[in-house]
């Protein structure tokens, strides 16, 4: 019997991750923009898989199928853009990340009596799920739970209205801050809940609470969110079956209605980055869109969050041209990563902030920062959080340092909140 059940396992834990046999993954650092630019058209065309953004002298690391292997490292030789092997046998890293993940939660249950901590492992779903109805159900005066719809596998999309006037109090700003659009990008979603503990459970920056009113969403995407954790590690997109019922899912960061389908897209239902069949195809696009429409005249800021990459980035990512309030956008963020700056690691690296374009090299339509911003928030950016350091041969940023990413993401968030603040002025 015992035989049976470690053979069980084996073959449950490999068929977790047979997608990925015979993939490997490399370290690519650009040099200079040329190079930069060149880079995001092999990602194009070699269908790369970025894990983690490259910049200019900064390695990022990629994913790359088998078939395009020899091409693709060939082609980077010929331009000259430095590349190392980070992983030649993807799904035993991968295997090696489950395993710690796995220890670590033993670890928690042993020592808490049962209770998963929130903040040193990644949170299945429905711990997400469970934390909001808490907040909800203790802080009835600040917090209210809002389930606006249901995933197009019928999970709620779940998100907290915080504030001290129940948003009747139409002179303060709203700050809207979501993450888990891309499913596979385990870190973003704490760094939300991080920032509903601050507001409401351990505050020490009460004029925040005070001066604006907070949408708070920690996973846009949980049919993504789940299937990442039970079958596919690297999953990325939604899991609608709109175009095609054998190729699942739309890329959400691409199907917002700003220059869709236009560039950085494909119209392959089966690729990473497929745009959808139209724009806001997906209920949960739908969600956001809509929660930022209804609160547009007192929106200042709006946050999505991904990784990695240790960036902040802002419009126009089609075209790499930048919006009339640029100043503006610059100005706060830099001072959000002059503030993570001060309390970072010191082998995280710097925040780069800059229009997206000309900070990952490469350009890309239908992107929910672009379509926030083309409607009227003044302020709209994509978090790229940090991530894999050089020498670690697994995928997912070590579990021990997700506490210390929420911190100073949170610091980063409190001087954004404040500087909008300073600069709107709220609609009629």
């Amino acid at each position: 019997m015992k035989l049976l059940a470690l053979i069980f396992v084996f073959v449950a834990v490999y068929a977790k991750h047979e997608a990925y046999v015979g993939y490997k993954s490399y370290y690519v650092e650009p040099k200079t923009q040329v190079e930069l630019k060149a880079l995001g058209n092999l990602i194009q065309e070699f269908e790369v898989d970025v894990l983690y953004y490259p910049s200019v002298g900064r390695e990022g690391l990629v994913l790359v199928k088998p078939q395009f292997q020899t091409a693709f490292t060939k082609t980077l030789e010929d331009i000259g853009i430095s590349y190392r092997i980070h992983v030649e046998d993807v799904v035993k890293a991968l295997e090696e990340d489950d395993k710690e993940i796995e220890e670590m939660e033993r670890e928690n249950m042993s020592r808490n009596g049962g209770v998963r901590m929130p903040y040193n492992n990644y949170q299945r779903l429905s711990v997400y799920d469970d934390y909001l109805d808490d907040i909800a159900r203790r802080y009835p005066n600040v917090a209210k739970l809002v389930s606006p719809a249901n995933s197009f596998e019928g999970r709620p999309i779940k998100y907290l209205k915080i504030s001290t006037t129940n948003f009747e109090d139409t002179s303060k700003p709203i700050i809207f801050i979501e993450g888990g659009i891309h499913a596979r990008e385990w870190i973003a979603p704490p760094t939300v809940t991080w920032a509903i503990k601050k507001l409401v459970e351990d505050v020490t920056e009460p004029d925040l609470l005070e001066r604006f009113d907070w949408i708070l969403m920690p996973i846009s995407n949980p049919d993504g969110y789940e299937f990442s954790h039970r079958s596919s590690r690297f999953w990325r997109k939604t899991r609608s079956t709109h175009s095609a019922p054998f190729c699942v899912g739309v890329d959400g960061n691409r199907n917002y209605d700003f220059a869709w389908n236009t560039v950085g897209v494909s119209i392959n239902p089966c690729a990473d980055n497929y745009a959808g069949r139209q724009a806001f195809s997906e209920i949960e696009t739908r969600v956001v869109r809509d929660i930022i429409l209804e609160n547009l005249s007192r929106m200042s800021l709006y946050i999505t969050m991904h990784s990695f990459g240790s960036m902040i980035l802002y419009p126009w990512g089609h075209d790499g041209s930048l919006s009339n309030n640029a100043f503006a956008l610059q100005y706060v963020g830099v001072g959000m990563a002059d503030a993570i700056f001060a309390k970072k690691l010191p082998h995280f690296p710097r925040y780069q902030v800059g229009n997206s374009v000309h900070v990952i090299g490469y350009r890309a339509s239908g992107a929910s920062e672009d379509w926030a911003h083309s409607v009227g928030v003044p302020l709209s950016y994509t978090y790229e959080l940090p991530g894999l350091s050089n020498g670690l041969n697994g995928f997912n940023l070590n579990p021990r340092y997700i506490e210390q990413v929420c911190r100073e993401t949170w610091e980063g968030i409190v001087v954004g909140a404040r500087r909008s603040g300073d600069l709107f002025v709220p609609g009629p």
